[in-house]
This record gives structure tokens, sequence and C-alpha cells, in this order.
């Protein structure tokens, strides 16, 4: 519980009115107004909630001026840079780096839980074969409360347990499930000799008819993509998560439901964006059409993968992704592909150009991996499917702290209601 040794004095029409305020381990203090409209019969107005602290967690942090990101107080450099996707499930699950034991036993949890019910195959059938992966993603999630019911009581912490192993080791099977039914190809079970990263891209890549061998730098790639995007604070679907979560709903409910607000192109969709940016910009000699416009104000265009809502100075994540890019892209030989060419113009563009500088409109994640997803073989409608089953771990460490703070309550945001006053119904002739 955050410790709260301070008050600050609202004053309104003459009256005043004290309200405590909360000093978290790092961060601003946080100003408690929870009795305010009791006491004062106001409420606050903030769009978006972005001056709201919704929640107490213990999970991540953002300091979007230093650049930092922290899961449980480890920074993600040094997570990424010796650390590894389960390892940080279990961090962000648990709330400590395991021990040797430990994390046998959390990886072999999830090896043998990757497959799914055979019947949920019917399921991918009943999409159109164009559906978007992501569509398809949404339904069968939430399907899965038909199919397990044995992990759906939320009041039984064995049964929150098994619920957060099963949505882990499945994700990845629904997500290459998806991908092999879109392009028409037989699905493949999942591989208990791969790592995580190498199943999913095994399951995604593999046919029938010849071997397919995972190469280490693409796994590591995939590694770091998943470990990258599992968690970041108290964004819009993890708090739709949390949101659902607080009516009651089983966590299959809860966790699709953060796979549908990650659809957005605002949100999840950012890398897909990107990628669909580059494809029309085309060629090199077009881009300086293109930054041209997106240095004019009224054109109404904004380069995509550039700049962070949060991070004012720099993403911490691009850093990491930007490595893996430029390791992907010498293995592959892809130098010469048009759209790939772009990228790297345009990246150093926005690192050179003054205008992109003094704006601080750095490459962020969503660029870098884009360009890495894109190289590796995956069509942009796979891209935010691989963000949900990377953001699945997040999500689920969110919702069982808010079922376990003995403060939850279920979400009811107010509002600044600006429509018609109580007015009588009229007849119809005199309307």
């Amino acid at each position: 519980m955050a410790e709260t040794k301070r008050t600050a004095t609202l004053n309104i029409d003459g009256q005043s009115y004290d309200l405590p305020v909360m000093s978290p381990t790092v961060g601003p203090d946080v100003l408690d107004i929870r009795k305010l409209y009791g006491q004062a019969d106001v409420f606050t107005y903030d769009p978006g909630f972005t001056s709201t602290a919704s929640c107490e967690s213990t999970i991540t942090y953002i300091d979007g001026d230093k650049g930092e990101l922290l899961y449980r107080g480890y920074p993600i450099e040094q997570l990424a840079d010796q650390s590894h996707f389960l390892e940080v499930c279990y961090l962000l699950l648990y709330g400590e780096l395991p021990d040797a034991k430990q994390m046998v036993d959390f990886e072999t949890r999830v090896t043998r839980h990757t497959m799914v019910h055979e019947q949920m195959h019917n399921f991918f059938r009943g999409f159109r074969r164009d559906a978007h992966p992501m569509a398809t993603m949404v339904g069968v999630v939430g399907a899965m409360s038909a199919f397990y019911h044995d992990s759906t009581d939320i009041g039984d912490a064995w049964q929150r347990e098994v619920a957060s192993i099963r949505l882990i080791a499945k994700l990845p099977t629904i997500a290459a499930m998806a991908f092999k039914y879109s392009v028409g190809q037989p699905f493949v079970y999942p591989k208990n000799s791969l790592s995580y990263a190498g199943n999913f891209l095994n399951m995604c890549f593999s046919v029938p008819a010849e071997e397919y061998v995972v190469n280490p730098v693409l796994e590591k790639a995939m590694d770091r993509i998943m470990m990258l995007h599992a968690d970041h604070e108290q964004n819009a679907s993890t708090s739709t998560v949390r949101l659902a979560g607080s009516s009651g709903a089983n966590p299959f409910a809860c966790i699709a439901a953060g796979i549908a607000c990650l659809w957005g192109p605002a949100h999840g969709g950012a890398n897909q964006a990107c990628l669909e940016m580059l494809k029309e910009i085309g060629t090199v000699d077009r881009i300086p059409e293109y930054v041209a416009k997106a240095k004019d104000k009224n054109s109404g265009f904004r380069l995509m993968g550039f700049g962070h809502r949060v991070y004012k100075n720099f993403d911490p994540r691009a850093k990491v992704m930007k490595e893996s890019a430029d390791e992907v892209l010498e293995l592959l030989g892809v130098h010469d592909n048009p759209l790939l060419q772009v990228a790297k113009e345009l990246e150093r563009i926005a690192l050179e150009d003054e205008y992109f500088i003094s704006k601080k409109l750095y490459p962020n994640v969503d660029f870098y991996s884009g360009i890495i997803l894109e190289a590796m073989g995956f069509p942009t409608s796979m891209f935010t499917p691989i963000f949900a089953l990377s953001r699945t771990v997040g999500w689920i460490a969110q919702w069982k702290e808010m079922i376990s703070d003995p403060q939850m309550k279920i979400g009811r945001p107010r509002q600044l209601y600006i429509g018609a006053p109580r007015r009588d119904y009229p007849e119809l002739g005199t309307r």
C-alpha cells in the first residue's frame, strides 16, 4: 500500500477539502480523490484517464521523460540482454526471478499445456479464409471458457493459476493456427523439444512436406519481441482487461477483451500501420515527398512508427529492437528489399534530421518490430496477433493482481454530462 504522509487542500466555493497525497516507490505523487464526490459533490474530469491512477500496482513502471521501463524493478535493457521470455513471464507473474528449480518447473508446466482442445479446430473452419487473424483470435480465445470449465472460478486461487498457465501456453498455438488458416496450410502441432519462441516459429513456418529448422538468430529476435511487449503499465488493452475483470468475468473472456482492444491501430496495430506506410511510400526516391508531408501541419499525414505517447525522450525497447533488426536483416540478406530500404533510409533521416530530433520523433519499438517480422516472412496481418500473444502474460499478471487487491471495485467511470436537461415528452402531433 502506498504511503500517505501529506495532504493537499482543494478550495471550492469557499469550502476546503483535504485530499491525501500518496507516495509511490518511484514516480510522481498521487492525489487520493476517492472521497471527493461524497464530501464535495464534484467529480474530476480526465479524458483518456491520462492523469488518473486507476489502481495500485507492483508490476511495471515507466518513466517517459527518462526513457525507462522496469519489470518488477528490473530495467528492460538488462532483461533483454541476459534473460529470456519465459523467465520474464515468471518474473511478471510471481514478482521475483526464479531459481533454477523454479525455472524448470515453470517451463515444464507451460510446455505441457501448449496443445489446444482438438474440437477448437472447428472454430477456425467457421471463419472465412480471408478473416483477419485478430478477429479469429478474439473469437477462439473467448471460446476457451467453453472448453476449460475447471479454470474459470476466479475465486479459486488454484484455478486462476491453471488459467494463467493455459493462456500463456496456448496463445502462440492459437496465433499460429490463425496464421496457417489464413494462408490455407495445415495446422502444425506444438513441439515440446523447442523453446517458446522457437516453437511458435515452427508452428508458423513448418509444413508436413519438409523439415523446418529454427534459425537461432530468428528465434532470439522473436523471443526479444515477446519480451519487450510483455507488459507496459496501464495501457488501453491492460486497462480493458482490468475493467472486464472487475466485473468478475472469467479470465478467458478478459483476455479476449484485451485482444479486441489491442487490435486498434492506435495501440497494437501501430506496427502494422507502420509497414503499410512503408509500402505506400514504396521506394527510397519518394521519401523526401513524405518527409515534407510529415513536416507540414496541414497535410494530415504522420509518420507511423516514430515517437511515442509515453516516452518523451526515447523508447528503451527500440534500442534493443534495433540490434535485433540489424542481426535479422544481416542474416536474411534482405538489404535489396525495396520496403526495407525505405525503412532504413527513414531511420537514418529520423536520427539525423533536426526537425525529427527537436520533436523527438525517433524510431520506436513498433518501427523495428515491424521490420523484423516483415523480414521473417510474416504478413502485416500477423503483427498484432504476435503482439497479443506477447502481451498475454502482462494482462494475466495485471488481472491476478487486481483480483487479489482488497480495494478492488467494479470499474465505473463517471462523466461530464453536457446533453439536454430534463424535459417533458411531447405528443407526436405537437413535434
